[in-house]
């Protein structure tokens, strides 16, 4: 049987009925972190192309922020941090978490 996962973390975005993007978070232990500490990871965001440049991805994306502030002393609590990955050659994915959310460059993986 599957465990229900929080409803909140993965979140999809519609036009007319058709699912036109979709963001999907997971929270994981933060590695290094002794202290059972944990991160929000964005694990994809996507939105169909004839769809982009319309905010779309940024709603997706602010509503997991929104909710993770919301919740910081709830059930997110021991959440310290929230990560995504993109690869190097994606410059536009990395300039739209970067300047539009705030989120640091880490290590090169």
């Amino acid at each position: 049987m599957a465990k229900k996962s929080d409803e909140n973390l993965c979140k999809f975005a519609y036009y007319s009925g058709l699912a036109i993007g979709a963001i999907s978070t997971r929270i994981e232990p933060i590695p290094e972190s002794s202290n059972g500490r944990s991160r929000l990871y964005v694990m994809t965001l996507g939105v169909l192309a004839a769809y982009r440049n319309h905010g779309i991805g940024s709603k997706l994306v602010q509503s997991i922020i929104d909710y993770y502030e919301s919740e910081k002393d709830g059930k997110l609590s021991t959440v310290d941090e929230i990560m995504v990955h993109t690869q190097t050659s994606n410059t536009d994915a990395m300039k739209f978490y970067v300047e539009r959310f705030g989120f640091e460059k880490g290590e090169l993986v």
